[in-house]
């Protein structure tokens, strides 16, 4: 009887799927499904994590219907987990009871009403109404446990969808009972939106019965002049929607008006229509734009097309944006794709400052737009494939927008994650041949202002670097726009030379002490200090002579760089400026020589001591010629003349200037904010600078570079001093002028900063000093960016044939590329040594520390040494800005070697453990017979082993009990 019953069950799956594969919920039911085998699960798993609740339902369905090693009575089985799950109305169809005729198409008719409205619904007092829900049988306990934690971690519209995917699954009857929780909570305006009643001239609704859900029926019926029995579920809704909007308008004059409120016009301009055309197509390309010419908002526009052409066609769609800076996240959710789309699509940005407390893979799952930073991508699908639950997958996207994707090249992380992309294409290729269903794959778009000649000395080379671009992000072409109706818009472009210096006491003081130096350790430099062949020179002394132990040399040379920093500084700054660079480097120095211990305190050389007595001896000297304006550089006064023309020239002056350094950009602003002369023509400057960690100059937060960039906006601040981080991606008020001070790198970096200045009758000014190389090196670029345009005209018109071979040669090139690579990978892992062949001793003192035997890993990424022996080699120091918090761990103060000061490392906090973790690029490394020095642990071919914290825990607790003991004796 049994085995019939379940027979007949199995023909009802079959005959109701499309209708059941919208009522089951696949995640709470699978839990309770024992029959099922653990693969089968896994399976279904994997497919909702991918596709979503309708295909994993669908795959549970063939599941059960195909298999033939379910026990007897697995059909009760699933019926009472349907039940218990609150699929009710699934049920019923499983035991071949399904509702009525009449009242399957009123049932009907509420979803899609729920549907229609959810704009306006998901504004709803989420929480207030899930407890009303919940109260009338409407939702399990399960589902307003997940709705609460949704409303927590994503906001309230995060849970209104939720509630209102989980509401339609009941069965027939849940519309009553919701419209009286709406009423309960005090949503009357949302109620009379969902009965569709007129309102009177005062605004109110004219009073009436609750409407039930047949006379609901009738009435959508009647308007519509529609047979829903006639209509297949799939693909009603769409065009039911349509004709219903335009009913309920005529019907009730206009009640629907909220819903088009939130409503955002996305209007392309034609030359914007004309890029983005291949991509409506559903085509890779790349679109090549100026700054300010509305990349983004393009992007914008063909995700929304992109996710409405998947709805109407039934499937589901997901999209996710990449972005290469963390600032970029919040700005493309707030002024693009959030602002246009969050009312239709659920919206969420993901990034390293993100404070979300669910995983990566639910926030895929839960949302249609993801923007992120690529890295996070990257770590989620490097998961996946070492086999983590947590990790994600390429096929899980359907849309993938890259955002600056110039930066799709070796080594860089969009390159890690469209390499991934074009091996599954070609191994899709493969399985096409095999006449198997290749692995679905994202379309691909890519947004740059400039794709650049990658250093190209000829017209061949630009057109093999771009035809690279397009090889690496699969683009069908590359789709750009000449602006010949808008070149006045161009900003006017000049080059202010300022003399050469003809008196350089200040620089020569410098010179003379690194002379001295010189002769001190017997150094022979091979050019002129203050340039970067110097700076470059002296990097490799220092590495040469921590790895030989010289100490004499390896101090020297340290501080022969601070010395060549300042040359450069009194060239493009204040020379009060380069002083107070050294002064401030000498004393830090000097602190960490002087901290005095229960042992005593830190040994100091003669070197170190000949080295501070050489700074002191000239710092007299230094400071009298600083005073003297007459020395100063000549760039510094042609900056000068160039910002009071701009502001006393303009009625709005708004201008950004981009300098090298953080230190020049600090100064800089420095200098004007206390020079009176700017402040009489409206001066308001603020400096923007990088939030990368520098043991320099302390970085700017995130929000600190959002407070300046909204303060520029709103005009409490018009000129901006900012390095290179400026120049890319972030969205910058409109700028009137541009200067470039002493600053030239390559073309890419020109078309960004000269696009700052979009506004009319803007300029573009690079200051620079007679003979330092700097302007003709900015005329290398205004050359290469012709090779580049004249290169990407070429691309454009390249025989179709063509150019898919040459793209396909650059893919295999680069699969095979990345397949060498992995293999050498997996070879040096394998050759990778035991932790005691090494050991490592302290840079600056040469002191032995430890064996690589005392060293372990925590998370696969930090190294410590939490040995009693190490912990006596060490003193700890406060360093306020390495505070920072992360997951399990903190960052607490400076470890440094207790004999000479040198830094080592920093203090770890993790999980109640204090961790000592050492940062590699201070030690020098005892290789074999062999001294080494390296920047990174990775460069290390030696396998540590995994931070052991119960044995560590275990050991705490010992020796606290001991010390609680010896108290009590």
């Amino acid at each position: 009887m049994s085995c019939d019953k379940d027979a007949e069950t199995r023909h009802t799956l079959d005959c109701f799927r499309d209708r059941l594969k919208r009522l089951i919920q696949v995640e709470p039911l699978l839990d309770l499904l024992h029959f099922l085998e653990p693969d089968r699960k896994d399976r279904i798993k994997a497919k909702f994590r991918e596709e979503g609740n309708i295909s994993a339902a669908t795959l549970l369905i063939d599941e059960i219907i195909h298999s033939k090693n379910c026990e007897q009575g697995w059909s009760r089985e699933l019926v009472t987990a349907l039940e218990t799950v609150g699929c009710k109305h699934a049920a019923k169809y499983v035991l071949n009871s399904p509702p009525e005729p009449t009242e399957e198409a009123e049932n009907d008719s509420c979803v899609r009403l729920i549907d229609l409205l959810q704009l306006t619904l998901v504004n709803m007092k989420t929480a207030d109404v899930c407890a009303h829900c919940r109260v009338m049988g409407l939702l399990t306990q399960e589902d307003q446990e997940n709705i609460l934690k949704l409303i927590e971690n994503q906001g309230n519209i995060g849970g209104a969808r939720l509630l209102l995917k989980r509401l339609v699954k009941n069965e027939a009857g849940w519309f009553s009972k919701f419209l009286q929780a709406l009423e309960d909570t005090e949503h009357h305006e949302l109620v009379r939106e969902l009965r569709g009643e007129p309102c009177n001239e005062d605004g109110e609704a004219h009073k009436s019965s609750p409407v039930t859900d047949k006379e609901f029926h009738q009435a959508a019926t009647a308007l519509c002049e529609h047979s829903i029995e006639e209509l297949e579920w799939c693909g009603l809704l769409v065009d039911y929607c349509d004709v219903f909007i335009s009913c309920l308008d005529s019907h009730s004059d206009g009640t629907h008006s909220l819903q088009k409120e939130h409503k955002r016009d996305i209007v392309l301009r034609d030359y914007q229509m004309e890029v983005a055309r291949p991509a409506l197509e559903e085509k890779n390309i790349i679109i090549c734009l100026p700054t300010g010419s509305g990349k983004t908002r393009v992007a914008v526009y063909i995700t929304k097309e992109h996710l409405e052409k998947r709805t109407q066609m039934g499937q589901p769609g997901k999209v996710v944006v990449l972005v290469n800076k963390v600032p970029l996240v919040e700005q493309h959710y707030k002024a693009e794709f959030g602002r246009f789309l969050k009312h239709q699509y659920s919206v969420e940005r993901v990034s390293g400052a993100s404070q979300l407390k669910i995983s990566f893979p639910q926030i895929i799952e839960q949302n249609d737009i993801i923007i992120c930073t690529a890295q996070i991508l990257e770590n989620s699908l490097a998961k996946a494939k070492n086999g983590d639950e947590d990790g994600i997958k390429l096929s899980q996207f359907t849309l993938m927008v890259i955002d600056e994707c110039h930066h799709t090249k070796k080594g860089g992380v969009y390159n890690h994650i469209m390499i991934r992309y074009l091996k599954q294409k070609h191994q899709n290729q493969l399985l096409k041949k095999q006449d198997k269903s290749p692995v679905p794959l994202p379309q691909i778009l890519g947004l740059t202002a400039s794709p650049g000649v990658g250093g190209a000395m000829s017209q061949q080379r630009a057109e093999e670097h771009i035809l690279q671009i397009c090889a690496n992000l699969d683009a069908f072409t590359i789709k750009t726009k000449t602006f010949e109706e808008e070149e006045a818009k161009t900003p006017f472009k000049r080059i202010a030379r300022a003399e050469e210096r003809k008196e350089d006491p200040f620089g020569d003081v410098i010179k003379k002490i690194m002379d001295e130096i010189h002769e001190h350790a017997d150094l022979k430099p091979l050019c002129e200090p203050g340039i970067q062949n110097y700076e470059q020179w002296v990097v490799q002394k220092e590495q040469n002579a921590a790895k030989e132990e010289n100490q004499k040399v390896r101090v020297c040379a340290e501080h022969l760089r601070q010395y060549n920093e300042a040359l450069h500084q009194s060239n493009t700054i204040r020379m009060s400026d380069a002083f107070r660079f050294l002064d401030k480097y000498h004393n830090e120095e000097l602190k960490t020589k002087s901290i005095a211990d229960e042992e005593g305190t830190v040994t100091i050389t003669d070197t170190e001591r000949f080295l501070f007595t050489l700074f002191k001896d000239n710092k007299a000297k230094l400071q009298e010629l600083m005073g003297k304006p007459q020395y100063e550089n000549n760039s510094l006064a042609q900056l000068k003349t160039n910002i009071l023309k701009e502001f006393s020239t303009r009625e709005r002056a708004r201008g950004i200037i981009f300098t090298r350094t953080r230190l020049s950009a600090i100064a800089l602003c420095q200098w004007i904010q206390e020079n009176p002369k700017f402040d009489e023509v409206g001066v308001s400057a603020s400096y923007l600078i990088g939030g990368g960690d520098q043991s320099v100059v302390k970085p700017m937060t995130a929000a600190e570079q959002k407070d300046v960039l909204n303060k520029f906006r709103d005009g409490q601040i018009n000129l901006l001093i900012a390095t290179t981080v400026a120049e890319e991606g972030l969205d910058i008020a409109e700028c009137n002028f541009v200067i470039r001070y002493c600053l030239v790198t390559n073309e890419i970096a020109m078309i960004q900063a000269r696009g700052r200045g979009r506004a009319e009758d803007s300029s573009y000014t690079l200051v620079a000093e007679a003979g330092s190389g700097v302007a003709e090196r900015e005329s290398v670029n205004e050359y290469r960016e012709k090779m580049m345009s004249k290169a990407i005209a070429k691309v454009c018109k390249m025989n179709r044939a063509d150019y898919e071979k040459k793209i396909r040669e650059f893919q295999m090139q680069a699969i095979m590329e990345e397949k060498v690579k992995i293999k050498k990978k997996q070879q040096k892992g394998m050759m990778k040594e035991p932790p005691s062949k090494i050991s490592l001793s302290c840079r600056q003192c040469s002191v032995f520390v430890c064996s690589g035997e005392d060293i372990e890993k925590i998370e696969n990424m930090h190294h410590v040494n939490v040995t009693t022996q190490f912990s006596k080699l060490i003193t700890v120091r406060e360093n306020a800005s390495l505070q920072e918090r992360l997951l399990d761990y903190e960052t607490n103060g400076v470890i440094a070697c207790k004999n000479c000061g040198q830094q080592w490392g920093s203090m770890m906090l993790y999980k109640s453990i204090e961790c000592p973790c050492l940062h590699i690029k201070n030690f020098v490394v005892t290789y074999g017979s062999k001294k080494k020095t390296f920047s990174k642990w990775s460069e290390l071919p030696i396998k540590f082993p995994a931070f052991d914290y119960t044995q560590h825990a275990d050991l705490l607790v010992e020796d606290s009990g001991e010390e609680e003991d010896m108290e009590t004796d």
